[in-house]
């Protein structure tokens, strides 16, 4: 793992400055990776990136909007998470109104990088919210897109099994801005994001929520991205009309995002591939990177 990251680049997108780098040949062809809830670019690890590029790619990861370095809507205010996710939780529709932004505005902020940077489509790989937002540039913008991998995410459909308690309770619970409490608490979510005993991703938590920390942490986005999630509702009737070429991957240990609300989405999608990662939580340990950048490169070509 690199303990520094290369200095951030900016682009003006979809009227936010939004932080990013980029991997590999320039002239190779582009892939697009979107982080998830509340979680800084850098969660794609250097490495992570560098072995993607090596199969061919210009690797671009960026900072979504409310997060690291890329710009914070404090003016929208702080929105009733707990409100919200209770409407949804018994099956009401969220009225998108009672939010700052939603996970569409999000895909628009996406491709208004891949504007900035004179790309017209890219391959699109997002983990978790991410997936959720790489799925939403799927349905709005198809001709940006020339594949699709959504990664341990879900399509937000009604009545797919829930989140583990543990894990719920993790999303939901507000992390401390002081220093230590946060290396500390990071240090705790991640073992119950990954779901296993993993002793050598264990010894790197601590640097890599020091980096997070040292980046920024905001909070407030935390709050506005998750009711951006909730309040976007069920992509699962419109997933008909993906037609990017679609693969689905997933670990069948993953207590936040269980596998279902991934096969979900691949039974949604017309022609995806599915591939689940054997004990993977909702976290992409170093074990798993191999079988990961495999598949991704292999659907990319």
């Amino acid at each position: 793992m690199h303990t520094d990251s290369p200095p951030a680049l900016f682009a003006t997108a979809n009227g936010l400055r939004l932080a990013y780098d980029c991997f590999g040949d320039t002239a190779a062809q582009p892939l697009l990776l979107i982080m998830g809830l509340g979680t800084q670019m850098i969660a794609w690890d250097e490495a992570f990136c560098e072995s993607l590029a090596a199969r061919g790619y210009r690797v671009i990861r960026f900072d979504n909007r409310d997060i690291g370095l890329s710009t914070r809507l404090d003016a929208a205010g702080i929105p009733d998470v707990a409100k919200l996710l209770g409407q949804a939780l018994v099956g009401l529709p969220v009225d998108a109104s009672q939010v700052p932004y939603t996970l569409a505005d999000m895909a628009d902020d996406a491709i208004g990088l891949l504007d900035a940077l004179g790309i017209d489509s890219a391959h699109i790989v997002g983990a978790s919210m991410g997936g959720a937002i790489a799925q939403e540039i799927a349905l709005r913008h198809p001709k940006r897109i020339r594949t699709l991998v959504s990664i341990m995410a879900t399509s937000g459909a009604h009545g797919l099994p829930p989140p583990k308690p543990e894990a719920l309770q993790v999303l939901l619970t507000p992390a401390p801005t002081d220093r230590a409490g946060y290396i500390a608490r990071q240090q705790q979510v991640m073992k119950v994001l990954r779901a296993g005993a993993y002793p050598d991703e264990e010894a790197l938590d601590a640097a890599r929520a020091t980096r997070t920390y040292e980046r920024g942490l905001n909070p407030a986005g935390y709050a506005r991205q998750l009711a951006a999630i909730i309040a976007s509702g069920s992509r699962r009737e419109r997933l008909a009309s993906v037609q990017a070429p679609t693969l689905v991957i997933h670990g069948d240990a993953d207590p936040l995002v269980p596998i279902e609300c991934g096969q979900d989405v691949a039974r949604h999608v017309p022609g995806a591939r599915m591939v689940t990662i054997k004990d993977m939580g909702h976290a992409l340990p170093r074990v798993t990177w191999t079988p990961i950048i495999d598949a991704i490169a292999r659907h990319a070509a």
